[in-house]
């Protein structure tokens, strides 16, 4: 099993599997928050590709957050997986709706700081986050890119679950990964420096590749 140092060195690693993207004009890096930022960040400066982040959040089951029955993005986009949503009564998703948009609007006043919304028509996307377990939030935001219109999406990580790749691939127009361990644990244990990322630490990365 090989480690990263931390996020940067697992992104320069990531940004080697991407060498041929760069010098694209339609190409935007977005880092997941938060994780995902230190890592988008060393791809975009290695791609010379603009750095922003894309901001999601899992409408998660009650009784069981890490089943989605959907997901929203920025620019009221809201992404329903139609069977798992009518497992629910009306009050109880609206009840998970208004608690994750107050988080996705606090996210996005915080990082957008006076940027522009997020807009990708007309772009190649690599959505990036330091790593895969279920894949379940890469997926939300795969689609999430679609609807705010990306004409191409590639997910981009150091490390991932096999399962989480099979999830992706048709989903995503590309899935990098430079580590599909067989035996995947957590994303952790890929990192010897896997410390929490703060918002503060997404706002300096956002400004130092402005």
């Amino acid at each position: 099993m090989t480690t990263y140092r931390d996020r940067a060195e697992a992104g320069q690693a990531l940004a080697d599997r991407l060498a041929d993207l760069a010098g694209r004009p339609d190409l935007v890096v977005l880092g997941l928050v938060r994780g995902g930022v230190p890592v988008a960040r060393q791809v975009a400066q290695r791609l010379g590709a603009p750095l922003d982040v894309l901001v999601v959040r899992k409408l998660g089951m009650p009784w069981a957050p890490e089943v989605a029955f959907g997901a929203l993005g920025p620019g009221g986009v809201q992404v329903l997986n139609e069977m798992v949503a009518g497992r629910l009564s009306d009050r109880d998703r609206d009840q998970v709706r208004r608690r994750e948009q107050a988080e996705l609007d606090r996210r996005e006043s915080r990082y957008r700081a006076g940027r522009p919304p997020l807009d990708l028509h007309g772009r190649t996307a690599i959505i990036v986050d330091d790593g895969l377990a279920t894949g379940a939030t890469a997926r939300a935001a795969v689609q999430v890119a679609r609807h705010l219109g990306a004409t191409r999406v590639v997910v981009a990580v150091p490390v991932g679950s096999e399962q989480a790749y099979d999830l992706l691939a048709p989903e995503a127009d590309q899935v990098v990964a430079v580590q599909l361990p067989p035996e995947f644990g957590a994303v952790g244990a890929y990192y010897d420096d896997f410390h929490e990322v703060s918002d503060d630490e997404v706002t300096e990365a956002l400004t130092a590749t402005a």
